[in-house]
């Protein structure tokens, strides 16, 4: 006989992760490092349990990772964790999508904040040694798993779902490099932040032919990416976009590649990441045009979306005062600071109202406005129509 509270306990211990253990789907214990008010792995619960191999794991659209082990009608779930955890913005966007009622979510974003942050490959090796004990003595090696493609899928709703054409040629006979001038207008476009340019080159990119840098296909490829991914966040950074968000997405990215073993996976990330790093470039760039101050506060106004965002701190943030800060800020693009800050709340209001089911009030709370009214009132002002409307017309 197993005492099951006894192995979440000791493996919560261990990892520093919650842990959770299901028999037929059904939690009979679980034990949590971290005080969470909401459950976050209840967002990929269908996800979580597809993984159906003996250990296996699922990575969310923020790269945190739940390790999976399937023994009999037994299921042990551990995570979530991260080697970078979320910033608060995006753990405040995953305290909404759990339904966290708004005064939670600062124990929410603490909790999280508190797990334990270790590499997906130690949470499987963990796994992999529970597994030996459950399934008469198998002996998994990290090697051995079948790495799960399922985070493919979970990309991001409008981007289009397809590979990009060949970058790298097969391995073959040393060729004349053509890096230089592919390398120099892609990372131009991302520089730029323009999604439609990217799309456009990448249906017709040219193949690279690249160095050999490895002699193994797959770790050639992994390379490559790596190479690419580190050009791509420079290039972002000189877009506008903040060092602390593009190196992080980097090292998420470079953490993902080492888990595949597919070309085309590795292909597929290779698109996204690039798709990701130019719109973020863009969405600061968004109507106007872009200097040192106005990305600032783009950058500034992103990462506080979830807040109702004071002028006066924000100028005290930037070392301006109020009336200097609003001046330059409207000189330079055109628009009030406050227009500007609204307009912002706005375009994240519509994305949830389109791809949430989250009631108006939920939302309105979310985005720190005063009240639904209020939130209605700005929402008509710069779309024209009520919220209601607008999740009307577009959930059709």
């Amino acid at each position: 006989m197993i005492d099951y509270e006894y192995l979440a306990r000791s493996l919560a211990g261990l990892s520093g992760v919650p842990v959770r253990i299901y028999r037929e789907g059904e939690e009979i214990c679980r034990n949590f490092p971290a005080g969470l008010p909401r459950d976050p792995m209840d967002l990929y619960r269908k996800e979580i349990f597809s993984v159906t191999g003996h250990v296996g794991y699922y990575c969310t659209p923020l790269f945190h990772y739940y390790g999976v082990m399937n023994a009999d009608d037994i299921t042990i779930v551990a995570g979530p964790t991260a080697q970078i955890m979320a910033d608060e913005q995006n753990l405040r966007k995953l305290a909404f999508e759990a339904e966290v009622p708004p005064e939670e979510v600062p124990a929410f974003v603490e909790g999280m904040n508190s797990i334990r942050r270790i590499p997906v490959e130690t949470l499987l090796q963990m796994l992999c040694t529970v597994n030996h004990f459950l399934n008469g003595g198998e002996k998994l090696e990290i090697s051995d798993l079948a790495i799960s493609e399922a985070q493919q899928q979970e990309l991001k709703d409008g981007v289009e779902k397809r590979r990009t054409s060949r970058v790298y040629e097969e391995a073959g006979a040393p060729q004349k490099h053509n890096t230089l001038a592919i390398e120099e207008a892609l990372m131009s476009i991302v520089r730029k932040g323009d999604s439609v340019a990217l799309r456009r080159w990448l249906a017709s990119a040219p193949a690279v032919r690249s160095g050999t840098i490895a002699k193994d296909q797959l770790r050639q490829m992994r390379n490559l990416f790596i190479v690419t991914v580190t050009l791509t966040s420079r290039a972002a950074i000189r877009g506008g976009m903040s060092e602390d968000d593009a190196f992080s997405l980097s090292d998420a990215y470079i953490q993902r590649v080492e888990l595949l073993n597919t070309h085309d996976g590795i292909q597929n990330l290779q698109y996204h990441m690039l798709l990701e790093f130019t719109e973020q470039v863009e969405k600061l760039h968004r109507g106007r045009h872009a200097t040192k101050l106005s990305l600032d506060v783009a950058n500034y106004v992103r990462h506080h979306l979830s807040e109702p965002i004071s002028v006066d701190k924000m100028a005290e943030e930037f070392f301006f005062s109020r009336p200097y800060l609003s001046g330059k800020f409207k000189k330079e693009t055109g628009q009030t600071l406050t227009d500007f800050i609204l307009k912002e709340k706005t375009e994240e209001a519509k994305r949830l109202l389109r791809y949430s089911d989250r009631q108006l009030s939920a939302i309105s709370s979310y985005l720190g406005f005063s009240s639904q009214g209020h939130f209605a009132r700005v929402f008509k002002k710069y779309e024209g129509v009520t919220p209601g409307e607008y999740r009307e017309k577009h959930r059709k």
